[in-house]
């Protein structure tokens, strides 16, 4: 009976152990299981953390590459302008100007614009020495090429040479083959971009691309360049170095020779005495608050009544002609900022009767107005008939 009791307790524990052993293997395979599942989650959010990285990179890419084709958009028509490829300002997006959208505010002064484009490369040809000390002028004719940079500019004016272009004008402004509109008003360009330390002004053309350079230490005598020239330094009371105020001087007396240039003074704008000259903007002879001052254009001839069509210079002698530049020069508020709707350039190329305004940009002039456009009888003073200044509307050509 004992034994009979003794072998159901061994039977007993022996159950007891293996299933203890059972529980303790399904445990262990329940954590293998376990763990080799975190495992391959793991590696999964790896990979897919992988690939969204990549596709990050991938995107990334994309943009930059999106962001380079829309940086080397080929420049169209830009082939003449020989540093026009350092110029920031002649980016494909200087394309989508305000041109299209102006604004045509004339007291926000936003579209100066004056970054001065420190980025633009200027150098000079010439290293750091006067190349021009015993120059041959003739043989530095024959061979010209306009001035590189300012330091150029000054070399030369310091022996008597232009900066410029050596083409006598005609008697008529050369229009560009595109004056940007809005609505019915031509549109003057309001960005302005100096170089060299504000001593190099960059023109633009209606796209926004470097059309040429002004500096400011030279001497010029086309339209085009001294037109630029005042706009962009004759707020300061600065002159192209070949002028002078003075009426009398003669190219004999003077080392400009054939490329001097005189009368740099007053213009009165006194339309009760002259009532055939039309009423320039805010004009203080008519009683506003801007002193304008006229200067000399030397033109191949002209048509123009009582002024023959000769050369400005023959010899020793200037036949002055009826061309001039009429421009105002006056800070309005005082603030020491030549602003945009302080700056007015005119050109007359009838001695008075008829102006057009110059907007900024190569071949940038406005529309004629005045006495013989508005049929009035040439300078006189009954049968005149000046039609009023042409508004223009504002833009800022390189955005």
């Amino acid at each position: 009976m004992l034994s009979k009791r003794l072998a159901a307790i061994f039977v007993a524990l022996v159950l007891v152990i293996q299933l203890a052993a059972c529980r303790k293997n399904l445990s262990s395979s329940s954590e293998e299981i376990y763990v080799s599942s975190t495992i391959e989650n793991e590696s999964q959010d790896d990979e897919n953390s992988q690939q969204s990285g990549s596709e990050g990179e991938t995107q990334s890419d994309n943009t930059d590459t999106s962001s380079n084709q829309n940086a080397s958009v080929p420049q169209q028509n830009n082939n003449s302008t020989a540093e026009s490829s350092t110029n920031s300002t002649t980016s494909s997006e200087n394309q989508e100007t305000n041109v299209q959208k102006p604004n045509d505010n004339k007291n926000e002064d936003a579209d100066t614009d004056e970054s001065d484009k420190d980025d633009i490369v200027v150098s000079c040809k010439h290293g750091d020495s006067d190349p021009y000390q015993n120059i041959n002028k003739s043989e530095f004719y024959a061979n010209y090429t306009p001035a590189c940079c300012n330091q150029d500019a000054t070399w030369r004016s310091k022996h008597y040479l232009l900066s410029g272009s050596l083409e006598v004008p005609g008697q008529y402004a050369q229009e560009a083959a595109n004056r940007p509109k809005s609505g019915n008003k031509f549109i003057r360009n309001t960005a302005t971009m100096y170089i060299d330390d504000g001593n190099t002004y960059i023109v633009m053309d209606a796209t926004g691309r470097e059309a040429m350079r002004i500096h400011k230490a030279g001497g010029y005598i086309t339209l085009e360049e001294v037109a630029a020239y005042m706009y962009a330094f004759g707020g300061s009371g600065k002159i192209p170095a070949n002028y002078s105020s003075k009426k009398s001087t003669k190219p004999s007396s003077s080392p400009w020779g054939e490329y001097l240039r005189v009368n740099h003074s007053y213009f009165k704008g006194d339309t009760d005495r002259y009532p055939y000259e039309p009423e320039l903007p805010d004009i203080s002879g008519c009683g506003g608050s801007l002193s304008y001052y006229e200067m000399d254009i030397g033109t191949t001839g002209t048509t123009t009544p009582g002024y023959a069509p000769k050369p400005y210079i023959q010899g020793s002698k200037i036949t002055r002609g009826a061309a001039r530049i009429v421009y105002a020069r006056q800070d309005l508020n005082g603030n020491g900022v030549y602003e945009n709707n302080e700056v007015y350039v005119f050109y007359t190329h009838n001695h008075y009767n008829d102006f057009r305004e110059y907007l900024n940009y190569y071949g940038g002039w406005g529309e004629m107005f005045g006495n013989v456009t508005g049929g009035g009888e040439y300078s006189s003073e009954y049968n005149a008939n000046p039609t009023p200044y042409v508004t223009t509307a504002y833009a800022n050509f390189t955005k």
